[in-house]
């Protein structure tokens, strides 16, 4: 079982940052896959980053690429989402996700364990 809370969103002006956190909790944690998703209103929930547990390797949306970036700190069990010059699209509730697959997913359906979600709001 792996529980998952986030942390960091809030209100931000077009082109600042915020950092997400995702708590985790469990004793396998370490090797699920990390999805960090986001749903905007009247909007489906879209993946915009992950991270391989195995190779560390990521990948991002189009969206976010070269603005986002995933990172860990395995020893306190913590994933970052560090979001730069945010835009007003970026507006959304972001999510955490965690699975267990050998070749990762970008499928929302794909991860087993979820967090509440953190709200992010960018004004322009």
């Amino acid at each position: 079982q792996v529980q998952l809370v986030e942390s960091g969103g809030g209100l931000v002006q077009a082109g600042g940052s915020l950092r997400l956190s995702c708590a985790a909790h469990g004793p396998t944690f370490r090797f699920y896959n990390i999805g960090w998703f986001r749903q905007a209103p009247m909007k489906e929930r879209e993946f915009v980053a992950g991270r391989d547990w195995a190779d560390g390797s990521t990948s991002y949306s189009d969206s976010v690429k070269g603005r986002y970036t995933i990172s860990r700190d395995n020893a306190r069990s913590i994933r970052y989402l560090q979001m730069n010059s945010l835009k007003p699209e970026d507006t959304a509730v972001y999510y955490c996700a965690a699975q267990k697959r050998v070749v990762p997913s970008r499928a929302a359906m794909d991860y087993e364990y979820w967090g509440q979600g953190t709200q992010v709001t960018v004004s322009s």
